[in-house]
């Protein structure tokens, strides 16, 4: 009887485990390309929204291996940037795909949570989420 009164819960639970899309392999290499930040959600749920970035990241990822610069954008359609590049690695972990980078010494991991052709996001160890999204060129024609 006691299972019937929390089948609800149950069934609730179920569903949102249940539709969440794990990411495959192949999905990885939509993150090449360029990315601008979107958003930032901290633990305690604060958001910071990014309506403008003055640098976008580029991201290129051959066979689990790769490197992620940032990069200025000109209103010529060039980019301006340093050959500084934090490289990393994906990892498997169960059901996750986990990003290590290396950096000057400095190493760290973000787990990818979501990716699609337009958006991306990762949470770091300090369980902070930063959201992507595809990054679309300013068009400035005369």
């Amino acid at each position: 009887m006691k299972l019937l009164k929390n089948s609800p819960l149950i069934l609730l639970v179920l569903a949102i485990t249940g539709c969440t899309k794990s990411i495959t392999e192949t999905e990885l290499n939509q993150l090449n390309g360029y990315w601008e930040i979107e958003k930032v959600i901290f633990p305690d749920g604060q958001t910071k929204e990014y309506t403008i970035n003055e640098t976008v990241d580029f991201i290129q990822l051959d066979s689990l291996k790769g490197y992620r610069k940032k990069m200025k954008p000109t209103f010529e359609g060039t980019y301006i940037t340093s050959d500084d590049a934090e490289l990393f690695t994906i990892l498997t972990q169960e059901d996750s795909f986990l990003i290590n980078y290396t950096s000057d010494g400095n190493d760290w991991t973000e787990t990818l949570k979501t990716i699609s052709a337009t958006n991306f996001s990762v949470t770091n160890s300090d369980n902070i989420s930063y959201f992507y999204k595809r990054y679309e060129p300013i068009n400035v024609t005369e």
